[in-house]
């Protein structure tokens, strides 16, 4: 078994691929002679795979897992973190963002005695002002929201033992956000800073609507207070309507009916309808997800396995059984 893995998820990573491998190689050279690097190619339309069986025939270390379609990067990550078989696995983008030069400092606090080590960015100065201003708002909303708490500014480059990953993977949810599941298992953290680099090549696969669901992914997983705060705005809103049917009535006896506005009488109907609809779509949110779950389909289907088969030639059948 190799010592470390790396695990890659790729979707249209053609352009970043050559300069990926020559820089991460050249830093795991100087780290461990035993490692492998899992590529996950998730339903790529471009060259990804192409070039992803080719790297893997020329060297044996490349091991590319191929996903029947698109999962999206959580589930690709999960993949990934099933077929490595390493002691340690780092996962990592391929757009350089994440420099691998940090890898170093993560194999030498493993190596001490750690079992996950994040990276961290130190600050968010190369984002623009408003990338900032919303990752710090999901933060802040994740931080009074969720529990277990999710560190800030960390991602899913870090470094983790096997006794880590073996307990991320006995997780089995289907709407997977790895940042909650990462938080969920607990396991002491240490910590290595560093800055966040621009993307090599190519472009993000994300944009603000796909972050938007990506956030609410992450709180309607691991918290149930949006339902409670709709519990408690229910009863305020019933609590504020019977006092104000009071006071109709006081009002009418004392001093005689008037005649009721139009504009405030449809004012008070489309407020409270728009609370009502508000409350059903948290519900359907929540609802959808049990939805999800209840089906239990399979995470994902792979369709091809490049660069695995020298291990599978060497478990006997009764390994191959236990496994």
């Amino acid at each position: 078994m190799p010592t470390l893995s790396i695990v890659v998820p790729m979707y249209n990573e053609e352009d970043a691929m050559d300069g990926f491998f020559t820089r991460v190689q050249r830093v795991l050279q100087t780290v461990t002679p035993s490692y492998e690097i899992i590529c996950v190619n998730d339903g790529s339309r471009d060259l990804t795979l192409a070039r992803l069986r080719a790297k893997a025939e020329s060297d044996p270390r490349v091991k590319v897992v191929n996903l029947s379609r698109n999962f999206g990067k959580e589930i690709a990550l999960s993949a990934g973190l099933d077929h490595a078989s390493g002691d340690a696995v780092i996962p990592i983008d391929a757009d350089l963002q994440d420099p691998p030069e940090v890898i170093p400092l993560m194999m030498a606090k493993w190596r001490a005695g750690a079992k996950l080590v994040l990276a961290k960015r130190r600050d968010r100065s190369s984002d623009s002002w408003l990338k900032r201003l919303t990752a710090n708002g999901a933060y802040w909303l994740f931080s009074k929201l969720t529990d277990p708490q999710i560190p800030q500014n960390v991602g899913d480059f870090r470094l983790m033992d096997r006794e880590v990953v073996d307990a991320v993977k006995r997780l089995p949810e289907r709407s997977r956000f790895m940042k909650g599941l990462f938080a969920w298992i607990g396991y002491e953290a240490e910590v290595v800073e560093y800055d966040r680099e621009a993307r090599s090549a190519g472009e993000t696969k994300w944009n603000y609507w796909k972050l938007w669901n990506f956030a609410l992914d992450g709180i309607t997983s691991f918290s149930s207070l949006p339902l409670r705060i709709w519990s408690y705005l229910g009863f305020g809103v019933s609590l504020l309507a019977m006092a104000y049917l009071g006071w109709t009535v006081a009002k009418t006896l004392i001093f005689g009916m008037d005649v009721p506005g139009y504009a405030s009488l449809m004012s008070v109907i489309l407020f409270f309808n728009g609370i009502s609809l508000i409350g059903i779509g948290v519900i359907g949110e929540y609802l959808s997800r049990i939805f999800t779950e209840v089906k239990a389909r399979p995470l994902y289907l792979v369709s091809e396995k490049i660069g695995f088969e020298a291990k599978a030639q060497s478990e006997t059948p009764e390994t191959a059984k236990r496994a």
